[in-house]
């Protein structure tokens, strides 16, 4: 749909008489407030700042301060106002601005921020209007607006467009229909449609002010005293970056640390004690300052509403007496320990220290002593002076974080940023060249050792070599007392190449004891790296070498330090010449057998990998010739076992048979003959039992004698 712009929207903008004013800026508001300025700023990592104002109040007197929406929502959930004096904190305004939907719903028109013109014209439906097209004036009531497919050209077969027209019913109740061009113009009659049209352009226009709420402390009590306010806030992160300075023979190398801060908060930071933090703790961000509506469900009245009045009945068992609030301050690293007592008397022992309340001290309260309201999120003031000469800033351990306040104060005009010293110290630093195989070209470094007592976070460095510049990198933290390479540039001199001079070797070893056999094999391997050095200077090379899951260093050349995936050699090589270094490891692999669950085949297949020698083969051997006479044994008594089994059940059908017999014709042929087998039988189970005795006895004897061979059996063979 084209837009269409409008003569009444002209007139209603210039008809200032029955428009309504715009809400007072909030700006303008709490200009009786005293302003209260920013003393102590502490920055973190993670965007969120934590500000401290501190200022002079006296009587029942308000301060204010400025913040943004974005600000005012992290500022709600973490405000802590403390009176340090004989004062109470009476309570806490702010500006409130309605979500501009929700504005927009409460006015009759009904209208949304982005409309069309056609929209506009539809929801004037039976306003009074002056409508102008061409030569012609109308006036009358808006009927509709309507859009209708029209073809672009007589006789044409290129489609067709939409155009929108306006109907209107005249003072003289003709309808009339206009095509919504640039050339129409309608002008609104009614001075209510006017005034509805102007509240709706000025709800818009309150959208576009200044991002700016105001927020006044109130404060009563008697005489001149301090007030302390502190809050977070989002915040630009601030950064680090570095100057390594690397003099020549004879000098101590030099690093000088700078943090890149700025204040985008829209108020100056005027003499204030600024603290970066390297750490990020958890942080969120919530919407508390813009008004939430809960969704209410409509429903119907009943077509008969008459309720009796009632009553409900008391609870039992209520707590009616008020409890003291009290709190409990566990004693942890950096913190301070605060016995259990009332809230007040908390508050005091922390504004004594310097220190923060703990979060469980935290809420709304007043009292004699002081007032408090909201909550706070704050590092620990306690600092120690650096022991080094020329320090720029105190050097704190925050838990798992650093804290670098700075010596001197410091101003930062809003929207605009600084750099700012944090670090200058004497370093121990060692150039180097550093070579890795899956970055092929040799790149200066430096081995950097923190001697300093701060901790080095994480930023760019800029490296000054004899007066110039020599390159630049990052880095990550370094903590005090840490060594870590830092590289800057590509050394052109040095080349590396590395060289697998021969193949992998086995070495087996055999160890048979306790009725056991390990099977170890040990894979070796050999890599010489030759370094070679073009430069008119000696080189100190460091060749990091990967670490192989599982492998084992067995060269005598031992790395000068180990990080979890390589190993770091320092090779010195004078100028035009070539060394080398050979990294050995081993690769362990183990095989374990038991040795009376060995069997004939697994002894061929060793046999057939040459990984036993003659004398595990004879020992084995020994083994197997045991383990088959016990076998031997064992199937012979499994023989006479079933023997025994078949005797039992044909003794068992014969004893059927001969009660069968009885009164038959055959029975005494019969009986005779089943008789004399069943005789027979009887003979041969005796047999069979005496001969199971006797295998059972020889059994005992094979077992104790493989048992013996196994337990006296111990080798120790190398291939």
């Amino acid at each position: 749909m084209r837009k269409l712009v409008l003569v009444l929207l002209l007139a209603v903008a210039a008809f200032g008489q029955s428009s309504l004013k715009s809400t007072v800026s909030v700006a303008d508001r709490g200009t009786e407030a005293t302003r209260l300025p920013v003393r102590r700023v502490v920055l973190f990592k993670n965007g969120v700042g934590y500000f401290e104002h501190l200022g002079s109040v006296s009587g029942a007197q308000n301060v204010s301060i400025d913040f943004t929406t974005s600000q005012l929502n992290d500022v709600l959930k973490s405000l802590t106002v403390i009176d340090l004096g004989k004062g109470r904190i009476a309570g806490v305004n702010y500006t409130s601005v309605e979500p501009l939907d929700r504005q927009l719903g409460s006015l009759r028109m009904g209208l949304a921020e982005d409309i069309t013109s056609g929209q506009f014209l539809a929801a004037l439906k039976g306003a009074h209007v002056e409508v102008h097209s061409g030569g012609s004036t109308v006036t009358g009531r808006v009927l509709s607006v309507e859009s209708r497919e029209v073809k672009r050209a007589k006789n044409a077969d290129d489609g067709s467009m939409k155009v929108d027209y306006l109907s209107v019913i005249t003072d003289g109740g003709e309808l009339r229909q206009f095509e919504m061009t640039p050339l129409l113009g309608v002008r609104l009659l009614e001075g209510d449609m006017r005034e509805d049209v102007s509240r709706y352009l000025s709800v818009l226009a309150s959208g576009r002010e200044q991002d700016l709420r105001r927020m006044v402390i109130n404060s009563t009590g008697q005489g001149a005293r301090q007030l302390q306010v502190s809050y977070i806030s989002e915040v630009p992160v601030w950064k680090s970056t570095y100057r390594l300075v690397l003099p020549k023979a004879g000098e101590k190398p030099f690093i000088q640390g700078w943090a890149i801060v700025d204040n985008t908060v829209g108020e100056d930071w005027k003499d204030i004690e600024l603290s970066l933090v390297a750490g990020a703790p958890q942080s969120f961000v919530q919407e508390l300052s813009k008004p939430t509506y809960a969704r209410r469900p409509v429903v119907a009245l009943p077509e008969t509403a008459m309720l009796q009045p009632q009553t409900h009945e008391a609870a039992m068992n209520q707590n009616i007496a008020a409890t003291s609030e009290t709190v409990e301050v566990t004693a942890e690293a950096g913190a301070v320990p605060v016995t259990k007592g009332k809230q007040s008397d908390v508050l005091q022992q922390y504004a004594k220290l310097g220190a923060p309340p703990p979060p469980a001290a935290y809420g709304v309260s007043a009292g004699a002593g002081g007032g408090v309201a909201g909550g706070v999120y704050r590092t620990t003031r306690t600092t120690e002076a650096m022991a080094s000469q020329g320090a720029v800033a105190y050097g704190n351990d925050i838990g798992d974080m650093f804290e670098y306040k700075l010596k001197d104060h410091v101003t930062i005009r809003k929207n605009q940023s600084a750099l700012v010293p944090i670090i200058q110290e004497v370093v121990t630093a060692e150039k180097v060249t550093l070579w890795n195989e899956q970055e092929p070209r040799p790149l200066r470094a430096v081995w950097l050792k923190n001697t300093s007592t701060e901790t080095l976070d994480a930023g760019t460095f800029n490296v000054l070599e004899d007066d110039t510049f020599a390159g630049e990198g990052i880095m990550d933290p370094i903590k005090p007392g840490e060594r870590r390479l830092l590289s800057y540039a590509v050394d052109q001199g040095i080349t590396v190449e590395a060289r697998n001079e021969s193949g992998s070797e086995q070495v087996t070893q055999i160890i048979i004891k306790d009725g056991t056999m390990w099977h170890m094999r040990e894979v070796r391997s050999h890599k010489t790296y030759v370094i070679r050095n073009a430069n008119t200077d000696a080189r100190d090379v460091v060749i990091e070498h990967a670490i192989q899951p599982n492998w084992k260093l067995t060269s005598e050349v031992k790395p000068d330090e180990t990080t979890p995936t390589h190993r770091r050699f320092k090779v010195h090589i004078d100028p035009k010449q070539t060394a080398k270094l050979r990294v050995e490891e081993s690769y362990p692999v183990s095989s374990t057998y038991a040795l009376t669950s060995l069997r004939d085949d697994d002894v061929e297949v060793f046999l057939r990998a040459r990984t036993i020698s003659p004398e595990v083969e004879k020992a084995l051997r020994l083994v197997l010739a045991k383990k088959t006479a016990v076998s031997t044994i064992d199937r012979q008594i499994q023989s006479r076992e079933d023997q025994q089994k078949n005797i039992a059940e044909d003794q068992a059908r014969l004893r059927e048979n001969l009660k069968a017999l009885k009164g038959s014709a055959e029975e005494r042929e019969l009986v005779q003959r089943y008789t004399h087998q069943l005789n027979a039988q009887e003979d041969t189970l005796d047999r069979v039992k005496k001969e199971l005795s006797d295998l059972h006895a020889q059994r005992e004897v094979a077992n104790a004698d493989l048992k013996k061979t196994i337990d006296d059996m111990s080798l120790n063979v190398v291939l």
